[in-house]
């Protein structure tokens, strides 16, 4: 099929096409132990996947696909809960799972097991995968992706980057979520690049591994630069992609200084895959995430609804259109999910610079502080605050005042001593006086997602009251 042409064109030798913690199937055999697992789920229009970080995931997803079926990765680590939610609101007809006492009922998925059978392509506009969101605001939401948006997804991040055949992907991020199944996985599918998953993104895993591209999250980032024999081990490689969140300008300096390598940011959502990403060939700037896609098309717009500067020095929601877009969200219409004119309001805040450059501000619910008149990104004060040499992690959010509208309120980690006082001069110093966060707290951890991203409501109640 298309979106796996990798799996059937570089299925000739025997080498392992994918390998999980150890364990590895060449590309024919991880093919015919799909084909097996294509003629268990066949005829069921809708499909989900305990997705744990092991082979059987890889071959129970591919075999889905196969299949023509919509699959849908249920978090391994997912509730009661959150797991019921999702097989209910999904509609899958079939489970496949090891995990009985999780999953009553499902499908057993036995990589030794084999078939020879093929299976018609489906559309280009058929439902490939139905992703769900964090649900940060609610119930996550299943997100429908077509054969056709994720093949130009990852054909944009090929050309981007430059991946081929020739690489070698590792990583070792969940595969429940868009960087680890569809970029992590389908991507090397797709390319046929050769996958080595991690099981855990370990730096001693990490740097064993002998990949010429590697996956991130900024944690990982931020481990490795913690372990610098492990991240010198990553100096061969061809390139170091950082995503899912914004990577501190520290470490990025950090992350070039031990391996040679700027990392590469980008940035996306569930919803759109991967539209802005800096390249391959070209330059790599800390804290941006680069220029759109091919086939992609953005927008700033202002708290008005006006079409804001690309100055560098505005902040707007960012709209994003391109091929590689959710159908709709799942038991909604179309038209649902993006404008009337096809542009898909992101949430997120943006600054474009005249040269097209684009930086991630943050959410617009949760990282738009205004602050006595002023508007401010909580990510730049972040920055700051990463800045100082006593900061290991910051976070930054407004809370409500009576005199400001919103205080600008940052938790950090700390690595050394350091004084409230002193961290709110540093941001005064480095930024504008009325950027300054007007308390600072410190804890020992920041609330975080499987993907790292720091649970910002989190830290705006109980965490605030503690």
């Amino acid at each position: 099929m298309r979106l796996l042409r990798g799996l059937h064109e570089h299925g000739t030798d025997h080498g392992p096409a994918v390998n999980v913690n150890g364990r590895g199937l060449s590309a024919d055999r991880l093919r015919n132990a799909a084909a097996a697992v294509a003629a268990d789920v066949h005829g069921s229009a809708t499909v989900a996947v305990d997705a744990t970080p092991t082979l059987e995931t890889v071959v129970a997803v591919t075999g889905a696909l196969l299949a023509g079926s919509a699959v849908v990765p249920v978090p391994a680590d997912a509730g009661d809960t959150e797991r019921a939610h999702i097989l209910r609101d999904s509609g899958a007809g079939v489970t496949l799972s090891n995990r009985p006492e999780l999953f009553p009922g499902a499908v057993p998925v036995d990589v030794a097991r084999t078939s020879g059978n093929g299976y018609p392509e489906p559309a280009a506009d058929a439902c490939a995968l139905v992703m769900y969101t964090s649900g940060t605001t609610g119930n996550p939401k299943g997100v429908e992706l077509t054969h056709g948006a994720v093949e130009a997804g990852l054909d944009a991040l090929a050309e981007a980057w430059d991946w081929t055949a020739d690489d070698r992907l590792v990583h070792g991020l969940p595969l429940f979520h868009v960087h680890g199944l569809i970029l992590g996985v389908l991507g090397a599918l797709r390319h046929g690049s050769p996958l080595t998953h991690t099981g855990r993104p370990r730096p001693a895993a990490y740097a064993a591994a002998r990949g010429t591209l590697y996956f991130g999250v900024p944690t990982v980032w931020s481990r490795i630069c913690q372990e610098p024999a492990a991240a010198r081990a990553l100096r061969p490689a061809r390139l170091l992609v950082s995503g899912s969140a914004p990577l501190p300008a520290p470490v990025f300096e950090r992350l070039f200084a031990l391996t040679g390598h700027k990392p590469v940011e980008r940035y996306g959502m569930t919803e759109t895959l991967i539209t802005i990403s800096s390249r391959a060939d070209g330059e790599r700037r800390p804290g941006q995430v680069g220029v759109p896609v091919t086939g992609v098309r953005t927008r700033l717009l202002a708290e008005d609804g006006t079409e804001a500067p690309r100055d560098g020095e505005t902040i707007g929601e960012l709209l994003v259109k391109g091929p590689m877009l959710l159908r709709r969200y799942r038991g909604q219409s179309a038209e649902s999910a993006r404008t009337p004119d096809g542009w898909f309001r992101t949430g997120d805040l943006a600054r474009i610079a005249p040269d097209g450059w684009h930086r991630i501000v943050g959410r617009a619910s949760t990282d738009l502080i205004k602050c006595g008149g002023y508007r401010i990104g909580a990510g730049e004060v972040e920055d700051a605050l990463l800045a100082h040499p006593a900061v290991r992690e910051a976070a930054v959010i407004g809370v409500p005042d009576e005199d400001l509208g919103e205080a600008v309120t940052a938790f950090v980690v700390t690595a050394a001593p350091v004084a409230e006082r002193d961290l709110i001069d540093f941001v005064a110093a480095r930024l504008n006086a009325h950027k300054r966060p007007r308390a600072v707290h410190f804890v020992d951890a920041l609330p975080r997602n499987a993907m790292g991203k720091v649970q910002k409501k989190r830290l705006a109640g109980p965490m605030l009251e503690a």
